[in-house]
């Protein structure tokens, strides 16, 4: 099955015009077939980067592509961006899981093994989802119950995860608006949201991130740590920042190709599959 489908959820119930909102949720996964019978296939939400400025395409098809290769059914959200204020790409990505979970059957997926998979501001709005699940403003958008969005995992990549001295300034000032509204600031410093419905988390980052500094992993890691949440974490000497696949498939010249981090993707996969 490798089809896109459009999202259309309830934008006013949060406040948001859906004048200009479009959200995408790209499907990759061979769906039930009766030769190869039912094999309920763990799913992955691809979430690329782009500072909720726009959605980078290195870090969509290509990456569910190698993970679909690794047996899981993948799925891209192509989200909403710049300067659609925050919840708006969260209730996207709320309504994508939500969609996966009531078609679980036709494809072919355990609806208790969904895990999103974000990348830099990508790995925020994952990040987001993995902590505000049972958040009654999304569930009520969504005419939902918490369950019916939960995450079951969530892998981060390079991710912007405090809005404090480290953040990436560029993201939070989309998702915050330029009223600089400093509760909502406050409230999207995820390493302070993190407790006992955070779902198990695997984070890989680069110590060298100019762009999002190794901060953001690490404060979010002893959150992890503090709350007792399963996870797993690879800081990598050097690197730099928006690596996603780390070789030629998603490189831009030479920049992002390198192969010292490339292993994020077989540990990945590892710790998914043991959660």
């Amino acid at each position: 099955m490798y089809k896109t489908i459009e999202l259309t959820p309830d934008y006013k119930a949060v406040g948001v015009s859906p004048r200009d909102c479009k959200a995408t949720l790209q499907i990759i996964t061979p769906g039930y077939n009766e030769e190869m019978g039912r094999r309920n296939r763990k799913a992955i939400v691809v979430v690329p980067g782009g500072g909720y400025d726009f959605v980078s395409e290195r870090e969509a098809e290509p990456v569910a592509l190698r993970f679909a290769g690794e047996g899981f059914a993948t799925f891209v959200l192509r989200y909403s961006v710049y300067k659609k204020k925050f919840p708006t790409a969260l209730l996207e990505l709320a309504a994508a899981v939500k969609y996966i979970r009531d078609n679980a059957e036709e494809l072919d997926i355990d609806k208790d093994k969904i895990t999103v998979m974000g990348f830099s501001a990508g790995g925020h709005l994952a990040g987001c989802l993995a902590n505000m699940w049972n958040s009654s403003t999304i569930t009520y958008a969504l005419c939902c119950k918490a369950e019916d969005i939960k995450v079951n995992c969530s892998v981060l990549c390079y991710p912007v995860l405090t809005s404090g001295e480290k953040t990436h300034e560029g993201s939070i000032l989309n998702l915050i608006g330029e009223e600089q509204d400093n509760e909502l600031r406050e409230y999207l410093s995820l390493e302070d949201r993190v407790g006992k419905h955070t779902p198990p988390t695997f984070l890989w980052h680069c110590a060298d991130d100019g762009c999002v500094p190794v901060e953001n992993s690490l404060y979010y890691m002893d959150s992890l740590a503090r709350n007792k949440i399963h996870f797993e974490a690879h800081i990598y000497p050097y690197g730099g920042h928006g690596l996603s696949l780390c070789n030629e498939s998603t490189a831009m010249g030479e920049w992002h190709n390198v192969p010292t981090c490339e292993g994020w993707v077989d540990l990945a996969v590892d710790f998914i599959n043991r959660f």
